[in-house]
């Protein structure tokens, strides 16, 4: 368990998905975004595939990886295409990647396709030695669907579960943390991302049992804890 009141700045930063996903916008919000994961310790930064490449040359040297997201944001891609997704990522430099569950199929008791893509994305991560999350965009979930999601989750061997996409109709919950650390149990990672741009947020969801906090917000967030440590 995270004691948040002696997390330290540093520590805070290498909890952190630093984000930036918008489909618009030329070349320099990438750029700012990986300079600012160089300065902080950010875990990894969080992009669109078309951007993995560049955003690895500009973090080359660093410990901070290129987060991938797949099947961004509906989920709704065929099997097929989302396997190739995923090994096209890693081959451009993704160090972890981040696939959105096909929800419907969620839904409509097709627990079998679920579990055979959380496979593919498990199985083709481990071998790279790259990160996997599933994103089960909970807004759209009943408890028992959240539930069943972590389950299908922890059986695929994926590495963590991640609440949201941020592009959905809500985001993250302290509730929704609580449910999925005490489905997935103690060692897995939670992710939660969606709506997160204050340290008191954040530190909510530490306390919940989140390991990772995916946010756009990363560098206020982080100092807002630097100043809370001074005075």
């Amino acid at each position: 368990m995270i004691d948040v009141d002696k997390l330290t700045p540093q520590e805070l930063a290498g909890m952190i998905d630093h984000t930036f996903l918008k489909a618009y916008g030329g070349p320099e919000p990438i750029e700012k975004l990986c300079a600012e994961a160089r300065e902080y310790g950010f875990a990894m930064v969080a992009v669109n595939a078309a951007e993995a490449e560049r955003c690895a040359e500009l973090l080359k040297g660093t410990k901070t990886r290129v987060g991938v997201a797949i099947s961004f944001p509906l989920g709704q891609m065929t099997s097929a295409a989302k396997a190739f997704e995923i090994r096209d990522a890693i081959a451009k430099g993704a160090g972890e990647v981040d696939m959105v569950q096909n929800l419907r199929a969620l839904q409509s008791g097709n627990d079998a396709l679920v579990l055979a893509e959380l496979e593919d994305l498990a199985k083709t991560c481990r071998e790279h030695g790259v990160i996997s999350k599933v994103i089960l965009e909970n807004c759209y979930l009943t408890d028992e669907q959240k539930v069943r999601a972590c389950e299908l989750a922890v059986k695929a061997g994926v590495d963590f579960v991640k609440t949201s996409t941020g592009f959905g109709t809500g985001g993250a919950t302290v509730a929704d943390i609580a449910l999925m650390r005490r489905t997935v149990g103690p060692d897995m990672g939670v992710k939660a991302a969606g709506g997160i741009r204050t340290l008191d947020a954040a530190l909510d969801m530490i306390r919940a049992g989140a390991t990772r906090i995916g946010t756009s917000a990363g560098v206020a967030i982080v100092e807002e804890l630097k100043a809370r440590r001074m005075r």
